[in-house]
């Protein structure tokens, strides 16, 4: 019997994209148009979407690099063009609304988020199979 489906917000940067700024650069310098998704990231988020979960992309953009803010919204056109119409741009991801947030990161409103944070790359969540699991128990 399938679960009632339910709205999942996910950050980008070391969740969906393989961005790690002490190899890639600062965010004032990077290209994030240029990086690769993480393994089984845009897999796992198509697998949720079939689901009939609502997906959203929530992240978070440096001031100090305003062509990042474009070169996200490509890079998810690209990768998940599905997507590329619900995405929030936002310092404030406690200010969401949704069931679930899934970042690596307590930034950013993210330990305060009203619903369910997965904190990825942790012990419970590290890595998307640890992700898809719990969304299919």
């Amino acid at each position: 019997m399938m679960k009632e489906p339910k709205t999942i917000l996910i950050d980008m940067d070391g969740v969906i994209v393989d961005y790690n700024p002490s190899i890639h650069g600062t965010d004032d310098s990077v290209d994030f148009a240029l990086l690769k998704p993480i393994e089984h990231a845009i897999e796992t988020i198509k697998e949720l979407m079939a689901m009939g979960h609502d997906v959203f992309i929530a992240t978070t953009a440096p001031w100090s690099n305003p062509k990042s803010w474009m070169d996200k919204r490509l890079w998810i056109g690209e990768h998940l063009p599905e997507l590329h119409k619900r995405i929030f741009m936002t310092h404030r991801k406690d200010m969401l609304i949704g069931d679930y947030l899934i970042d690596d990161r307590p930034n950013n409103g993210a330990q305060d988020f009203k619903g369910e944070w997965i904190h990825f790359g942790q012990d419970k969540f590290p890595d998307w199979k640890s992700v898809k699991s719990y969304f299919l128990s």
